[in-house]
């Protein structure tokens, strides 16, 4: 029987990327049922008190998560997962800033309308993206970024990690973290990032 893994993202989050892509290894080995859901930085730290340059990167994050949302509600949340994978790729991997240009080779590479591009500028898309956000966060408490994940009926913010773990290392992560989910009244593993992420 499959596992069920729920994954909120934002992809302006490159720590979330890492993560997502290990979850895509992951699922080469085991039977995942994997379920992407939008999250936001922008929403998360719209009331906090950040540096200017971190506002206005936040800022430049509603784009992509109104576009998933948009994809959820016209083609179905399974096509958030690739979008997802397109997205991140050219942010991360090639290193490029949103643009109309990227969206929608995006949704074309992921075989959906390059139209809902334009749901980049569209605010009445905001209440939903709000409304995913929360779904997430209220799982984990106010404290968290992206990613959030769930499993077991377990929700954590993390794992975060560089580079993508691989192979044998990816799995044992993995049954780690379903280890952790399984005993009442776990919270927290921390230390302190030594590392940029390594987008391999």
């Amino acid at each position: 029987m499959s596992q069920r893994v729920d994954f909120w993202f934002d992809p302006l989050c490159p720590w979330a990327w890492i993560t997502s892509r290990w979850i895509h290894e992951v699922a080469e080995h085991r039977d995942l049922d994997v379920h992407w859901h939008v999250m936001s930085l922008s929403v998360l730290n719209e009331d906090k008190d950040v540096p200017q340059k971190y506002r206005d990167m936040i800022e430049r994050g509603w784009g992509p998560v109104r576009i998933a949302v948009a994809v959820e509600q016209k083609v179905g949340p399974e096509a958030l997962g690739r979008l997802y994978t397109e997205l991140g790729t050219r942010r991360h991997n090639e290193g490029r800033e949103w643009s109309d240009e990227l969206f929608r080779e995006a949704l074309t590479a992921a075989g959906l309308d390059p139209e809902l591009a334009s749901a980049a500028e569209d605010t009445s898309l905001d209440p939903a993206v709000r409304a995913s956000h929360k779904d997430g966060i209220d799982r984990v408490g106010q404290e968290v970024g992206t990613p959030v994940i769930e499993v077991e009926g377990h929700a954590f913010f993390g794992p975060v990690v560089t580079p993508i773990p691989r192979g044998e290392q990816a799995l044992k992560l993995f049954d780690g973290v379903v280890a952790v989910a399984s005993v009442d009244g776990f919270y927290e593993l921390k230390r302190t990032r030594t590392r940029d992420p390594i987008f391999d």
